[in-house]
């Protein structure tokens, strides 16, 4: 009985390989565009974007009125290339000029007359200066206006006083019957 089943089983294997063959080969007739692998269909939404695997060329395709066209996609890549090559020729260019400007300078006199060899110490810019004390004491002056200045402040400030209240009595006649 175990045979029987055995070979049933075999059976019934074969005939399920057999069917899907069939099923595969019916489909390959049914997509030639997709034959051997040289196209990828992806849907979109209006239609299908197709990728030729040999090229590398993608169109878009769509069912107009008169039947399905397909548009190659404008090619970005070789723009890319261009300017990646553009630009990697300036940086040739740019490196140089760099190593001329440096061989000029090198060329020139080494130091600058007047100019001390050894580095400034450095100093911390954060910290406030401290300032210079003559003679053991600290002295601050703040400089205060004299009585002529003081008198023309006043007297602006007065003027700006009176101007502000007669611009809103002003205000107040104009809008006071409106309100």
């Amino acid at each position: 009985m175990s045979t029987a089943k055995s070979s049933s089983k075999f059976s019934s294997v074969i005939v399920l390989a057999l069917c899907l063959a069939g099923g595969g080969q019916a489909l390959a007739g049914a997509l030639p565009e997709t034959e051997n692998g040289r196209y990828a269909l992806s849907p979109t939404g209006d239609g299908v974007l197709r990728l030729d695997t040999r090229t590398g060329v993608i169109s878009t395709c769509n069912n107009s009125g008169a039947g399905w066209a397909c548009y190659a996609v404008p090619d970005e890549r070789v723009a890319m290339d261009t300017e990646i090559g553009r630009l990697q020729a300036d940086i040739v260019r740019l490196q140089a000029d760099n190593e001329r400007l440096k061989a000029q300078l090198a060329e020139r006199e080494p130091t600058v007359p007047g100019k001390i060899e050894e580095p400034l110490p450095k100093s911390d810019s954060l910290k406030p200066s401290e300032p210079k004390v003559a003679d053991g004491e600290r002295k601050i002056e703040i400089p205060l206006p004299s009585d002529r200045d003081m008198d023309r402040m006043m007297s602006f400030l007065e003027q700006a006083w009176r101007r502000l209240i007669e611009m809103a009595n002003r205000v107040q006649r104009d809008v006071g019957g409106k309100i």
